[in-house]
């Protein structure tokens, strides 16, 4: 049968999910520093858990010596043998101490470092479930709040969901059941730390691994996440089996799927993007609904210049510039958008201004402004190598082109912009603002 020692530690590693062997250490560790504490620092003591009958047991251990001068730290032969029938001058004997007569301080210092052990070890076993799982998806309730920030009960574990890691406009209750994402375990003064997070990228994934079976076996793999939480995300996915439509797998059936996460992340918006290692038309597919007319790519600068129809530029820029953010984020380029009629006003001011360089004609000009030169300045300050490639002459008349833009801006000719234009200007670097922010 149990002893009562053995059934408390078994009610405490229960509770605390503590083993059993930590919680004798940490009792033996406590009667030895209580027995220090009553008969003195200089005593050579130990503890050990007799299993048979179920206590901690103390000893002192005592040198035998023929003629005891240090009663405290020596044995008479005589004595010794009483405890080995075969000790010996000069052995080291454990001499079992009596507990019972310890007192109120001696027990209340054993209480205190048993429980400074328990805690130290629950930190230890917070650390040791949790220090693996960040990134993990976990779930809870909600225990309290403090501040603006939430703690939310995981098992026997506190974890803390900071405000700024909540999505804005939720409302929790007290023992509402919550998921959240692990995104970090720290370890400080008071113990380790578990961060989870609502508003994380990785949040969304997680939802997503959870609801797609196609996402967690493989079959489906997530690119990229792009979230403005509360509001709209945006997922980029892509089928490793030709038979699967990764959009569909997510969408699921009438919807299922995606409105499950949907309603887990309180109404926010989610567009479900198919990936492909074509950059302009994965940015075309990243911008939708908006439908693109015109995409100039620029590969070096990691950037593209989208041009739509004028009924598609607030569709294909959003709400505050969302939907454009969100693409940028998503594909990683750099995206500014332009209406087809403010780009083709842009279009012929340029080509006008290279018209003013003595010797010009529209085809070369019409072929330097597809090649991104649209300033006399630029033509002056090009590489003799890149006007060679793009108007396909030799380096010769690179230099005498180069020469010809250097005097016309000598001469100061360029397109006066009217008050119009200038107006028109601003309000097309507001749209390219809104798509560059989030990238620069």
């Amino acid at each position: 049968m149990l002893s009562e020692l053995d059934k408390v530690l078994e009610e405490i590693r229960k509770d605390k999910g503590i083993d059993r062997e930590v919680l004798i250490n940490a009792l033996e560790t406590a009667l030895v520093k209580a027995a220090l504490n009553k008969y003195g620092h200089g005593l050579d003591i130990e503890a050990h858990y007799n299993e048979e009958l179920g206590e901690i047991e103390l000893f002192q251990f005592k040198t035998v010596a023929e003629e005891v001068e240090n009663i405290a730290k020596e044995i008479s032969v005589e004595e010794a043998k009483k405890i080995d029938p075969e000790a010996e001058n000069g052995d080291e004997i454990g001499v079992k101490m009596d507990t019972s007569q310890f007192g109120r301080i001696a027990a209340q210092t054993a209480k205190q470092v048993i429980m400074q052990n328990i805690r130290e070890a629950e930190r230890e076993n917070v650390y040791s479930d949790y220090k693996d799982k960040k990134g993990d998806l976990v779930t809870g309730f909600v225990h309290r709040f403090e501040k603006g920030n939430m703690i939310v009960m995981l098992g026997r574990y506190e974890a803390l969901l900071p405000s700024q890691e909540q999505i804005p406009g939720e409302v929790f209750s007290l023992r509402d059941r919550i998921k959240g994402y692990v995104l970090d375990v720290k370890k400080n003064a008071k113990g380790p730390q578990i961060i989870v997070s609502r508003t994380h990228p990785g949040f969304l994934l997680k939802l997503f691994e959870l609801e797609v079976p196609e996402i967690s076996e493989g079959v489906v793999k997530v690119h990229n996440v792009a979230r403005e939480p509360g509001n709209r995300a945006k997922i980029a996915v892509e089928s490793m089996d030709s038979r699967i439509d990764p959009v569909g797998a997510c969408v699921g059936n009438r919807g299922a799927r995606v409105q499950n996460i949907v309603h887990e992340l309180h109404g926010e918006k989610i567009d479900i993007i198919p990936w492909t290692d074509d950059p302009a038309k994965f940015v075309c597919s990243a911008l939708a609904p908006a439908e693109i007319s015109e995409i100039i790519v620029d590969e070096d600068g990691s950037s593209m210049e989208i041009i739509v129809d004028d009924s598609q530029l607030s569709l294909a820029i959003g709400k505050k510039g969302q939907n454009v953010r969100l693409a940028a984020k998503l594909t990683n380029w750099k995206i500014d958008i332009r209406s087809k009629s403010k780009f083709e006003e842009s279009s012929k001011k340029h080509h006008a201004e290279l018209m003013l360089i003595p010797g010009m004609d529209d085809l070369t000009a019409e072929a330097l402004c597809t090649a991104d030169y649209i300033s006399i300045e630029s033509v002056a300050e090009s590489d003799n190598e890149d006007l060679m490639d793009v108007l396909n002459i030799d380096e010769d008349k690179a230099e005498d082109l180069k020469g010809r833009a250097r005097e016309a801006l000598s001469r100061g000719l360029t397109v006066q912009e009217t008050p119009e234009e200038d107006g028109q200007e601003e309000n097309e670097e507001s749209a390219q603002e809104s798509g560059a922010e989030e990238q620069e």
